[in-house]
């Protein structure tokens, strides 16, 4: 696991985990994950363990299919008035 940076994935010593991610910390202090097959960041967490359960947990369910039923829209997303 790399620190402080976002790890060069073609040139850095990386961990797949699963052989779909990597976690790293970033310069911040949390941790997030990479994918390996988009090799785009993928989740945030304030713990490793907390990002490694939910990166597992988030791709088995977009490989079953069932990521919609645990995702709803709270808000339209628009804020209204002056800012």
């Amino acid at each position: 696991m790399s620190t402080g940076y976002r790890p060069n994935l073609e040139t850095d010593n990386v961990e797949w985990i699963d052989d779909a991610f990597c976690i790293y910390k970033t310069r911040f202090g949390l941790y997030a994950s990479i994918r390996k097959d988009t090799q785009e960041n993928f989740l945030t967490g304030g713990t490793y363990d907390a990002v490694l359960e939910m990166s597992r947990w988030h791709l088995k369910c977009e490989q079953e299919g069932t990521l919609h039923l645990y995702t709803r829209v709270i808000n339209s997303g628009v804020v209204g008035g002056k800012l």
